[in-house]
């Protein structure tokens, strides 16, 4: 059966008031795999919104003109055998913070194989990531899974073929595309965890837990493809700015309720002019792509 434990707190479309741990994460700056860089832009979930530089100041050019884009892909839970409705180019995009639900997936499968359960400073910083995009603790998570490679040998037994992990400790900018999103929420929502490789992964308890924490996230966090909602959804969003351009990337991946059916939700985007215009373009696709995919049947 699909996932429906409900969630009622208020879809917020606006960002100017991170959460605590999500605030320190976005002012402080972050020892990253041994060398530090500097702070990220105020809000930002990604590590270092200027990473792609070095420089780390976050600002916004005078002169950024927006070059935004954007991609969905939504999968009818109901019926998981049809292939994902993709809108727009499926192509890579920085992933940002959506990234911290394949870094906890990757975390519980390295559990299952060393057949062990997560320990306490394990769950402490997993429930930090997910529900308050701490990036303290993805640094952290991060460095256990081992970096990019650890996520590469995962993702490949999750399905994930366009999913290239950011180097040394820039998780951040691991690139995927809107498909492959998919593919990670299919493992984790669908009934029995069979992944798009057609096998099951994560057993029934870890896609429960990782499932538990994407229906607590942080109210100030719960915007995204819950718009496309009208009762229950599980979410993870990622914003980064990007220094070179002070354009954002913006993305939030998920399951929603639309009616009685179950979809998994996946809207990348970057190119944004700002966070809060970011967030309006990702949730208009996400309301277009359910209800293109209702219409479907």
């Amino acid at each position: 059966m699909p996932y429906r434990r409900p969630n009622h707190r208020p879809t917020t479309r606006t960002a100017s008031a991170p959460g605590r741990r999500g605030r320190r994460a976005g002012l402080c700056a972050v020892l990253l795999t041994g060398f530090v860089t500097t702070a990220f832009a105020a809000g930002a979930v990604g590590p270092a919104a200027a990473a792609d530089n070095g420089t780390g100041t976050g600002t916004t050019p005078a002169t950024a003109q927006s070059v935004a884009r954007v991609t969905t892909a939504v999968l009818d839970l109901d019926h998981p055998a049809t292939k994902p409705q993709v809108r727009g180019k499926d192509v890579p995009y920085d992933t940002a913070s959506i990234v911290k639900v394949d870094i906890l997936s990757a975390l519980l499968l390295q559990a299952q194989d060393a057949g062990r359960g997560l320990t306490q400073q394990e769950r402490t910083l997993a429930e930090a990531m997910i529900e308050h995009s701490d990036n303290d603790a993805a640094n952290a998570l991060w460095r256990e899974i081992g970096l990019a490679p650890g996520l590469k040998a995962v993702n490949k037994r999750l399905g994930l073929t366009s999913t290239v992990g950011g180097t040394g400790g820039l998780w951040g900018l691991t690139r995927t595309t809107a498909s492959d999103q998919i593919g990670l929420l299919r493992a984790v929502f669908a009934a029995d965890g069979t992944t798009s490789a057609n096998k099951p992964a994560l057993t029934t308890a870890s896609r429960t837990y990782i499932r538990t924490l994407m229906t607590s996230i942080a109210t100030d966090q719960s915007w995204g493809v819950s718009a496309a909602s009208d009762s229950a959804w599980a979410l993870k969003n990622g914003w980064l700015q990007r220094s070179t351009t002070g354009l954002w990337d913006v993305n939030s991946v998920g399951q929603v309720t639309s009616g009685t059916r179950h979809y998994l939700v996946a809207v990348l985007s970057d190119g944004n002019t700002s966070m809060a215009s970011g967030i309006k373009t990702v949730e208009s696709a996400a309301r277009t792509a359910v209800t293109s995919a209702r219409a479907a049947g």
